[in-house]
């Protein structure tokens, strides 16, 4: 009978158990042959699965004010918590507020975690303002002993203090906490009380708010039973603290997953508002490294930008790893162009292109629920900074190309390519006369005349090491070069 016992624990469908009941007592023999073999050969595929454990609750702070770094670490907790198939999603909210286009970011982040049903908010101790229209935005509302809920008529703030907004904005703000409440279930009229002061609340013929005053709600008053069948006015209930809440809400002993802010979100919005430029001043330390001999002062820039740009929208939740791996390809490929094909255009082009999508790609909001392809939406602000960065990058190689190689800065980085005048140019040198390139000619390098090597300066095109060329016309002590075509032997 033990492996009978041992069977029996690892069954979890229903028709694992009917098979086992066959084997024990039934008087069906294939049922009974079947779960014979399943438990002394091994479980097929179908039944060889584990029961899956709940999976791990994700609690993310909305702690003081509510800023653009609020919205990064929201989304880098429910981009986090869908990647793990998190069971639940727990706002730990004591916020008086804050800036109206980060809430409503951070609103619809939530909106997208899934399964919706399992949203809570814990509010300990404030949830005013914006944190009235964030609490709205999740299924369930619950409070700590002691909390306050409500007073979000939406202000600006001047050197006078706080001024309310005009009716029409304070319309739209109601519209849309009354949407957020309607969708997961709580009473719109409610929220909308908390925001317009002209409309006042009743319920069940009790006044709840006078009109004229903001709906701001207390613990007692948010969990007294309305109604009938009587409900919570607004808060599912009241529970000592967060772990208690879990335990009742979702599962005794669940996983708890804490994301914390880093520090670095105030960082990165100032680095995703100057992302365009990061991307222009990249393009252009980038050319400028090119055309300087050896590894320098303006390649550790252009990995300065680089590796800032990425790191700001990684902190911002937007970007991953995948997207450097990208870039770093992308650059060995441009690096293969120049250095071992040069010419053959395949390389540089794919890395470019890899380039570009890495920047686009690391600025698109991306969950792992969304499809494979990016909706025009979230292709909308992406496309606009890309354009700007490689165009202004663009715009600025150019200028720098022009006027800078004239300038005393640069005239360190500068390759020579004029011969010594001490050393006076030979005087069997002339147009016409071939010879072959000693390095690559960009433009300008070192090729052999006469079994003597020269420094040269080709015109047009790149020449590659060991091309045959001519020289085209002698300036001074400039010699400016030609590839040499070579005839066509007859046959």
């Amino acid at each position: 009978m033990d492996y009978h016992w041992t069977g029996l624990r690892a069954l979890s469908s229903g028709v694992e158990r009917l098979l086992y009941t066959q084997l024990v007592g039934g008087s069906n023999p294939s049922a009974r042959t079947l779960l014979l073999a399943v438990l002394l050969v091994g479980p097929p595929t179908s039944f060889s699965a584990p029961i899956s454990p709940i999976g791990p609750v994700y609690v993310l702070p909305i702690q003081g004010e509510i800023q653009k770094g609020t919205v990064y670490v929201v989304r880098r907790g429910v981009k986090a918590a869908l990647a793990a198939n998190a069971s639940a999603l727990v706002l730990d909210m004591n916020t008086p507020g804050g800036e109206g286009e980060a809430m409503k970011e951070v609103m619809a982040t939530i909106a997208k975690f899934q399964p919706t049903d399992k949203t809570y908010t814990y509010i300990n101790k404030e949830a005013f303002s914006a944190g009235a229209f964030i609490s709205a935005s999740t299924r369930h509302i619950w409070m700590a002993p002691g909390s306050i809920i409500g007073a979000a008529s939406p202000v600006t703030l001047g050197q006078e203090g706080p001024k309310e907004l005009p009716p029409k904005f304070v319309s739209g703000y109601a519209a849309l906490i009354r949407a957020a409440a309607e969708q997961n279930g709580h009473n719109p009229a409610i929220f909308d009380a908390m925001v317009n002061k002209q409309i006042g609340l009743k319920i069940d013929g009790r006044e709840i708010v006078a009109k004229g005053d903001i709906l701001t709600l207390t613990t007692q008053e948010a969990t007294r039973p309305t109604g009938n069948p009587p409900r919570p006015l607004l808060a599912a209930g009241v529970v000592p603290d967060l772990q208690a809440l879990i335990e009742k809400t979702v599962q005794p002993g669940a996983v708890i997953v804490r994301i914390q802010p880093t520090g670095f979100e105030n960082i990165s919005r100032w680095i995703i508002t100057i992302s365009p430029l990061l991307l222009s001043a990249a393009f252009l330390f980038g050319y400028l490294e090119f055309k300087t001999p050896g590894f320098g002062l303006f390649g550790v820039l252009c990995g300065i930008c680089a590796f800032l740009f990425l790191f700001g929208h990684y902190i911002a939740g937007l970007s991953g790893y995948e997207n450097a791996l990208l870039l770093l390809l992308g650059l060995a490929l441009l690096i293969t162009e120049f250095f071992l094909f040069p010419g053959t255009f395949i390389p540089g082009l794919l890395g470019l292109a890899l380039i570009l999508f890495a920047a686009l790609n690391t600025m698109i909001d991306r969950y792992p629920t969304d499809p494979a392809l990016p909706t025009l939406p979230q292709l909308h602000f992406p496309a606009i900074n890309l354009a700007l960065g490689f165009f202004g990058g663009l715009t600025a190689i150019l200028l720098a190309a022009r006027y800078l190689p004239e300038t005393i800065l640069f005239r360190p980085f500068r390759l020579s390519a004029v011969s010594p005048s001490s050393l006076p140019i030979d005087s069997s040198l002339r147009p016409g006369l071939k010879g072959k390139a000693l390095t690559d000619l960009r433009p300008s390098g070192s090729a052999e005349f006469h079994g003597q090597s020269f420094d040269v300066l080709a015109e047009g095109h790149f020449i590659a090491q060991g091309t045959a060329i001519k020289i085209h016309q002698i300036e001074g002590a400039t010699l400016f070069v030609r590839p040499s075509a070579t005839p066509k032997k007859k046959s």
